[in-house]
């Protein structure tokens, strides 16, 4: 019988139990679970891993936790500017956006992309239009508006320099550390299709229309039932140049590597050797799932058909 799978991500860095207050990590753990279930209960009632990776990163920009959507942090002149990819690896049809303002779950509107132009990657002002014209759920600034990064970003506005993370004032003195805040999910279905789905609110303070590894397509996100969906998460330039998502792909189909392999290939040598720091989440058609990363945790969750069901945040 074919196994049903999900695994999402909600960032990776340097995340140490010692600095983290029990209840953040409630918070994290609820949010995570809550993700979970959202695209576990459309593939345990037969829907499509496209609508499984969907809901659970939907579930993720709703959250003001994580760096995508609703929380996503401020750009260098005080907005915010989202992207999001979704891919279908049944038959590699794919949606991405960039840069986009206003818009509730970036990976909807990538979705509707995917499915409903013929296109694959629109960005800023016409990737709203056409939002507009799909009736994409539309958010006043106020909705996307939290103090603590708000905060964050005004102590480094007036410099030059950018954050990768989207830790908040809350914990920022107990936790000096660097997230990257990336979301995604990965799933594969009852048919054996699976598919990968990342959103991001990109770096705090970022200038010049910056576009992270999130949306690109082979970078940030890929899938194809011949070999693995991948969500990726980490610093977007070293996936960006090692076209990281894809690669594992390449090894499995070229190299006949597993899942599991070709994903440490990347994470833990490939990326390494270019200062890459971050992680990924995958799944194959056989409902395999890997979770890795090269920093010190990764907030990631998986459940499958077959009793698997963990959610951690550590690197144990």
């Amino acid at each position: 019988m074919q196994k049903i799978s999900l695994a999402i991500h909600g960032g990776a860095g340097t995340i140490l139990k010692e600095l983290m207050t029990p209840e953040l990590e409630q918070e994290y753990t609820r949010a995570l679970n809550e993700s979970l279930q959202a695209g576990y209960v459309i593939l345990k009632k037969g829907g499509s891993a496209v609508d499984a990776v969907q809901a659970a990163v939907m579930s993720m920009e709703d959250n003001l936790l994580f760096n995508a959507g609703r929380g996503s942090v401020f750009t260098n002149k005080g907005s915010h500017e989202m992207d999001a990819a979704v891919m279908d690896g049944y038959n590699l049809s794919a949606g991405a956006v960039a840069g986009v303002k206003n818009i509730r779950n970036p990976v909807e509107l990538a979705t509707a992309i995917m499915q409903h132009s013929n296109h694959v990657f629109l960005c800023g002002t016409g990737a709203n239009e056409f939002a507009l014209n799909q009736k994409i759920k539309m958010e006043p600034d106020e909705y996307f508006f939290s103090q603590f990064r708000y905060d964050q970003w005004k102590a480094m506005r007036d410099g030059d320099s950018y954050a990768l993370d989207h830790s908040n004032a809350k914990v920022e003195a107990l936790m000096k550390d660097k997230k990257f805040g990336t979301v995604g999910a990965v799933a594969c279905d009852k048919n054996g299709h699976i598919a990968a789905a990342t959103s991001t609110g990109g770096m705090t303070n970022k200038k010049y229309g910056r576009i992270g590894d999130s949306p690109v397509i082979g970078a940030g996100n890929y899938a194809n039932n011949k070999t693995c969906a991948i969500s990726c998460t980490g610093h977007g330039e070293p996936f960006i140049k090692a076209v990281a998502a894809y690669d594992v792909s390449c090894m499995m189909e070229y190299k006949k590597l597993s899942l599991y392999d070709a994903m440490y290939e990347v994470v833990n040598k490939k990326l390494v050797a270019i200062e890459g720091e971050g992680g990924m989440i995958g799944v194959d058609a056989a409902g395999n799932i890997a979770m890795l990363f090269n920093t010190v945790g990764m907030y990631r969750a998986a459940r499958n058909s077959h009793g698997l069901e963990v959610v951690k945040i550590y690197g144990d």
